[in-house]
């Protein structure tokens, strides 16, 4: 077994047998930093178990801690955080990586504090868009700039988040939507939160935020069709467990599928309630893909998906996916690249859509492809996916996949899949 760690570059040996054996996702990373954030925001100590530690999480504690709350990480799946309820400016600007769900989150978030923040992320993060949030956070009152409407963004904040109606267009991002919800407890009168148009990216997202605040004591009721209400009062702490992360298992339900292995991941398919969960029925129908999937509603799935549509038994076009062009790259780009780089026309870009050429024949065949993940952890751990069935897929800087899944490289290892 020869271990990848800190490698420029790694090629995948396609197994010669079915895939077998257990393996444990990560907990869910858009649940740790909502779960992180909100138990800063609580007065005393909660304990967050399963949670995930990665560089997207470590970046959201990190700046926690800056801003004085006590983050502890008693051991590899636990966080313990204890605060007062409020967060202090941080004597340096925050950098929080690449990391889209910290930036979000803590842009509104820092609204309540008293003095000034900059909240900011690495150059991948500066082209990420935020200007819909700050452009809400000023309707509230909020002094809130972002000059290219990307990170940095800086915040002066009075004490307190302000109160009333807010109106967030999300079509970009669930995110946006998120933040406010989270920062809204924090007013000293009800926060009204509400979308502008109908449209809005992975929209269980806001479920799952909805119920975290519920877990940390918070009362937010949706009062209408992309219309939600909260209520002033703060979060109290909480023991939390979090589920383990379902993006994450794609990766783990698709490599059984192409190998016809099994692959236990410890935890039944419904115990999941993040989006990302409803891939798995897709996945299922495969060699059957239908002939069209949506990826709205399952955005972080899609990598996977696209890949694994590329041994389908017929064409698969990917819609409701302009979204992931503002992902930590790219996607519907970078996907198609990738694609077309294993054989020309396999993978196009139409519109923004993704049109994957299917042709089960691959299968076996030795086809040398560097496939350049643009630094995005998606795009490595799903091309990974192709290595298992064509020879010659070489993943470049496959160390990024630790944004979300450290253990990736490991995990396939322990399942029997060699690397060059």
């Amino acid at each position: 077994m020869t271990s990848i760690d800190k490698r420029a570059a790694t090629t995948v040996i396609p197994p010669t047998a079915p895939l077998r054996g257990r393996v444990a996702p990560p907990g869910s990373k858009s649940i740790t930093n909502r779960a992180l954030l909100l138990a800063a925001l609580a007065n005393g100590t909660s304990r967050l178990s399963g949670a995930l530690k990665s560089d997207d999480t470590r970046y959201m504690a990190e700046a926690l801690r800056e801003m004085g709350v006590a983050v502890a990480e008693p051991d590899e799946t636990s966080f313990t955080v204890t605060g007062d309820g409020k967060l202090r400016a941080p004597k340096a600007p925050l950098f929080l990586g690449n990391a889209g769900t910290a930036t979000r989150f803590l842009t509104a978030a820092v609204a309540s504090v008293d003095g000034t923040v900059v909240v900011d992320g690495d150059h991948h993060m500066r082209k990420r868009p935020i200007g819909p949030l700050i452009k809400a956070l000023r309707s509230l009152g909020v002094d809130a700039y972002a000059p290219t409407d990307c990170p940095p963004v800086t915040i002066n904040g009075k004490g307190r988040m302000p109160g009333g109606r807010v109106e967030i267009d999300a079509g970009l991002s669930s995110q946006y939507v998120s933040a406010l919800l989270m920062a809204a407890p924090l007013s000293a009168e009800p926060v009204e939160v509400a979308l502008v148009g109908k449209e809005i990216g992975a929209r269980g997202y806001v479920d799952l935020t909805l119920a975290a605040m519920a877990a940390f004591g918070a009362s937010a009721k949706q009062t209408g069709d992309g219309e939600w209400r909260v209520q002033p009062g703060g979060y109290r702490a909480t023991d939390y467990l979090i589920e383990p992360d379902a993006s994450a298992a794609t990766y783990l339900w698709a490599a059984e599928t192409l190998t016809g292995g099994a692959i236990d991941l410890g935890v039944p398919s419904n115990a999941f309630t993040q989006p990302d969960a409803q891939a798995l029925s897709v996945i299922r129908s495969f060699p059957n893909l239908p002939t069209t999937i949506d990826g709205s509603q399952m955005q972080d799935a899609v990598p996977t998906l696209a890949v694994l549509a590329a041994f389908n038994a017929t064409p698969v076009r990917f819609t409701g996916i302009a979204n992931l062009r503002v992902k930590e790259c790219d996607r519907v780009s970078a996907l198609a690249t990738g694609l077309a780089a294993i054989r020309p026309g396999l993978g196009r870009e139409d519109g923004d859509d993704l049109v994957v050429a299917s042709d089960p024949s691959l299968a076996g065949q030795t086809l040398p492809a560097r496939i350049d993940t643009r630094a995005d952890h998606r795009i490595a751990m799903s091309f990974a996916l192709a290595g298992l069935k064509i020879g010659g897929i070489t993943i470049l800087d496959p160390d990024c996949a630790a944004k979300t899944y450290p253990g990736y490289w490991k995990a396939l290892e322990s399942l029997g899949v060699r690397f060059a």
